[in-house]
C-alpha cells in the first residue's frame, strides 16, 4: 500500500512538471485610432445642487492709512534725477 502511494506521488508530480518555460510574444507594434472612437452615454446634471452662504471676513488693516506721500514721491524723483 505504501508503494502505491509513493508511486501515485511521483507520478502526479511528473505529469504536471512541463518541458521549457513559457514563452510570451508581444505585439512590435499597434495602431490607435482615436478618430473613430465613440463614446455613448447620457448627460445629465446632479439633481440637488446647492450652494451655502460664504461669511465674509472682514480683517483690520494693521498699516495706517496715510492722506498723502508727497515726502515719499520727492524722494523717489530726487534718487532718479
Amino acid at each position: 500500500m505504501k508503494i502505491l502511494i509513493i508511486l501515485c506521488v511521483l507520478f502526479s508530480q511528473s505529469v504536471y512538471a512541463k518541458k521549457g518555460g513559457i514563452k510570451y510574444k508581444y505585439k512590435k507594434f499597434e495602431r490607435f485610432d482615436f478618430s473613430a472612437l465613440d463614446v455613448e452615454g447620457a448627460n445629465s446634471s446632479p439633481g440637488d445642487l446647492s450652494i451655502g452662504p460664504r461669511f465674509k471676513k472682514n480683517f483690520k488693516n494693521k498699516i495706517p492709512e496715510r492722506k498723502n506721500f508727497n515726502r515719499e514721491m520727492k524722494k523717489a524723483i530726487d534718487s532718479i534725477l
